[in-house]
């Protein structure tokens, strides 16, 4: 089913985004569930919003069975690693890790600290080997049809062009927070008591992989801080 999306889904793409337009994310996310069943899943990085998404979705696994799948680069913080785990257990939630089958030591033996190059063709093929190609190898071992995620359409020029659900890589991406601002994420983990991510109290408003993120500045902020200033984009979110 996955190689005919293109034939089968795309001429429906407008009809389900005009169904999606007034939902909720809840009710997003409970479209997908009950469109695609255990063809479902939800991708996580544990980053400074992701409580938000994985919080609603441990409300609707009291009832239903989805799965989440985080993406550990292997290159993660500390903070971050200590802050899933807080989640993890606070949601009460089950998540899958998945990760390269290249070892950090083995990659960098193999091609250098690619991150150090400032290159952006060695920073794609980081992305690659670290973040692509683990999560194509999870959505293909459970034959996932839809993925949904936490974008936002403020956080990068390619997401400001995004809708609520487009074809990625031949599957469907789901972005239940796509028209959420920073005070719709702020409220919501306030009234549902949802911790902050420890770097956030340090000035980060966005973080990945700890050689790759810095906490805002005086002139770049978001999604501009990360790789240096190079890209916006790791490439999980881009058909390129």
């Amino acid at each position: 089913m996955i190689e005919n999306i293109h034939k089968d889904i795309q001429p429906n793409l407008r009809k389900y985004n005009q169904e999606l337009v007034d939902m909720k994310p809840q009710e997003m996310l409970n479209w997908a569930y009950e469109k695609f069943d255990n063809q479902f899943a939800i991708t996580t990085s544990f980053g400074i919003q992701s409580s938000v998404l994985l919080n609603m979705v441990s409300k609707l696994c009291l009832q239903k069975k989805i799965k989440i799948f985080w993406i550990d680069t292997g290159y993660l913080p500390p903070e971050t690693y200590h802050y899933a785990e807080k989640l993890i257990d606070n949601l009460s939630i089950e998540v899958e890790v998945l990760q390269s089958e290249l070892s950090p030591a083995r990659m960098e033996a193999k091609y250098g600290k690619l991150w150090e190059t400032n290159k952006e063709s060695d920073l794609d093929k980081y992305h690659q080997l670290r973040k692509i190609k683990p999560l194509e190898n999870g959505l293909e071992k459970y034959n996932i049809f839809c993925w949904a995620s936490g974008v936002r359409s403020s956080q990068t020029e390619n997401r400001n062009k995004m809708q609520f659900l487009d074809v990625i890589r031949q599957r469907l991406s789901l972005r239940p927070l796509l028209n959420w601002t920073n005070k719709d994420i702020f409220y919501y983990m306030e009234e549902n008591n949802l911790p902050a991510h420890p770097l956030f109290l340090k000035g980060y408003s966005s973080v990945g992989d700890w050689h790759s993120s810095s906490p805002d500045g005086i002139e770049i902020k978001g999604r501009e801080t990360r790789f240096g200033g190079i890209k916006q984009e790791c490439g999980i979110h881009t058909n390129n």
